[in-house]
């Protein structure tokens, strides 16, 4: 490996081992291991323990920290042991406890430069003068409520959704634990009665994809 190993590990593109749990972005761990141990055999990584705990209890909930060493420089990773909501969970089982374990050793892993760009919110790693024509298109995502969308051209009036799509849209809007207000916002009305039954399906559509990735 070079000297400059961040750099190496900052150019892999992880973009298709990555997972969708709800809205939020994970990287697989043991595709992060694989690529850990190919570019550094050596490397390693441990789970902090806290009076013999792999866990630390505090008034604020629970923390795990891992840390992991490539070419013998260690950086360590702490993470709240979170819900699916990334929510703090007070009471947690043995299996959140492993859960927020492997996403933290992803974290750590990212701070010597494998996947970083996830956590930055970007699309692709850098590239460093590469052919562009060699990056992969990017995959397409769930329509999430986060921005308006483009004016519709004036046309003939569209049939107002039923009162079985509302109803089943707020069903699908408590289970995903999605943001009534974004969702309204998203499609520019006042309350879900007032979307069309065409604006209502799309909604549907985005919902049930996601609490299918959920």
């Amino acid at each position: 490996m070079d000297t400059n190993y961040f750099a190496l590990l900052n150019q892999i593109n992880v973009s298709a081992h990555i997972e969708k749990k709800g809205q939020f972005s994970y990287l697989s761990w043991p595709y992060a291991v694989v690529q850990l141990r190919l570019a550094d055999p050596a490397a390693f990584w441990e789970v902090r323990r806290f009076d013999g705990l792999p866990y630390l209890k505090t008034e604020a909930g629970y923390f795990v920290e891992v840390a992991v060493t490539v070419q013998g420089i260690t950086l360590s990773q702490v993470h709240p042991v979170l819900d699916a909501k990334n929510r703090p969970i007070y009471e947690p089982t043995a299996f959140d406890i492993n859960t927020s374990l492997q996403r933290c050793l992803v974290k750590a892993i990212a701070l010597h430069g494998l996947g970083l760009y996830i956590y930055a919110g970007e699309d692709l790693p850098e590239t460093n003068g590469r052919d562009e024509a060699t990056k992969p298109t990017k995959p397409t995502k769930p329509i999430e409520p986060t921005s308006r969308p483009a004016p519709t051209p004036i046309s003939k009036p569209s049939a107002i959704a039923s009162a079985a799509q509302v109803r089943y849209i707020e069903r699908l809007i408590d289970e995903t634990g999605s943001d009534l207000g974004k969702v309204l916002d998203y499609f520019c009305v006042g309350s879900l009665s007032e979307l069309t039954s065409h604006a209502a399906s799309r909604c549907i559509k985005s919902l049930e994809q996601r609490r299918r990735a959920a």
